[in-house]
């Protein structure tokens, strides 16, 4: 879960700050995380260039770039270093620190850094990412509540699983820290999805099944839609009448 921010959410905010004035208003991609891919790694895959961290320390570790700026990794900034332990997600700090970098007044960014912001940018974040689902797969092979050497798949959907670097880092960590048997699985681009559309989705699903609701009905940005989750899941909202 996130703390703050979902991770789709900080790429597109990041995009805005990154992207050369005029991008996105000249483009007709909606996926202002698509543009900002397309940007960071205009050749695709062969751009990637990436180095995996081979230890949790690395993970952490700042990695000053020759514009003079460094990316802090998300929840790695604590006295005791607990939070870098936490399962849980944050990326508002990383926007925050996209906007400083490239909003400063002292001197104008040029192409070629907006290039490295939005490629450090993504870094910092799926390697936060795939620190976490790291961290999940250690837990569960500790407990031994799972094997996962029969635990052999691992899906990644939703809009960001449509960024090939995204792909790159995923494999990269599972590979180099002890996962390799792990598959990934990635669902094709046209169905990694924007969140909209997935909302639109089950509300027709719901309107299919006989519930309606009127404007009463309370906008919640983030719930469960199973009815079996904490708080009734996506029934336990107030305002669902059946037609």
């Amino acid at each position: 879960n996130t703390m703050d921010v979902a991770i789709g959410d900080c790429i597109d905010k990041m995009a805005r700050h990154i992207l050369p004035a005029g991008v996105i208003e000249d483009s007709a991609e909606m996926m202002y995380g698509r543009l900002l891919e397309h940007f960071a790694f205009p050749s695709g895959p062969s751009d990637h260039w990436y180095i995996v961290p081979r230890t949790r320390a690395e993970d952490l570790s700042q990695k000053p770039s020759i514009w003079g700026w460094a990316l802090t990794a998300p929840l790695s900034r604590t006295r005791s270093g607990s939070r870098s332990k936490d399962m849980a997600f944050s990326f508002a700090g990383l926007g925050s620190a996209i906007e400083r970098i490239c909003h400063r007044i002292e001197t104008a960014i040029t192409l070629d850094e907006r290039r490295d912001v939005a490629r450090e940018a993504f870094r910092v974040a799926f390697e936060h990412l795939a620190s976490r689902v790291l961290m999940a797969l250690q837990q569960l092979k500790e407990a031994e509540t799972a094997d996962t050497e029969e635990m052999g798949t691992l899906v990644v959907s939703g809009g960001v699983a449509s960024n090939r670097f995204l792909r790159t880092v995923l494999r990269s960590f599972l590979d180099v820290r002890g996962f390799a048997h792990i598959r990934l699985i990635f669902p094709p681009t046209s169905l990694c999805t924007d969140n909209a559309a997935m909302i639109a989705w089950t509300g027709t699903e719901m309107y299919k099944a006989g519930y309606k609701t009127d404007l009463s009905c309370a906008a919640l940005r983030k719930w469960s839609i199973d009815p079996s989750a904490e708080g009734g899941g996506i029934l336990g909202v107030d305002g669902w009448k059946m037609k």
